[in-house]
């Protein structure tokens, strides 16, 4: 692991997005609203996952440092017309390293999470664009390019 002893302690935020793009069937059924499965309401578990995810981030990924996160929260918004949802997780901490990962974690399980429950309606859905939007509190800050967000 790198060493963060000698850095600061400062306030960290990160935003992420995962793009999911539904076949037909799935994108008619998002107009109706949440979508209900066996497993339970879609949208619900999946952001439920995505915050459980991103507090479970060093246990997932090598060196990462452990952090006590002080907010998660996923959102999922439904896009029916083009056939796609976004997951964007937002997390915050106090803490000498970002919380980049974290927030790339959350949205990521997120949408495993949702292709899980949803690919007994199909499994023509795909998973895309995971990346990392803003991210302040650190050496320098970071935020993405409007016009492709």
């Amino acid at each position: 692991m790198v060493d963060v002893g000698p850095k600061a302690i400062t306030r960290r935020f990160a935003h992420a997005i995962a793009r999911v793009t539904l076949p037909g069937e799935l994108a008619a059924l998002l107009r109706d609203g949440e979508i209900a499965t066996r497993k339970g309401p879609l949208f619900q578990t999946a952001s439920l996952a995505g915050i459980m995810g991103a507090k479970r981030t060093a246990d997932l990924i090598p060196l990462c440092h452990p952090l006590a996160l002080d907010d998660c929260q996923v959102e999922i918004t439904p896009d029916p017309a083009r056939g796609e949802i976004a997951i964007h997780c937002r997390v915050r901490a106090e803490g000498r390293t970002g919380v980049e990962m974290e927030a790339l974690t959350g949205a990521t399980v997120a949408a495993l999470t949702f292709y899980d429950m949803a690919k007994a309606v199909s499994h023509g859905i795909v998973i895309r664009e995971v990346r990392l939007l803003e991210k302040t509190g650190g050496r320098r800050d970071y935020r993405a390019v409007a016009e492709s967000v």
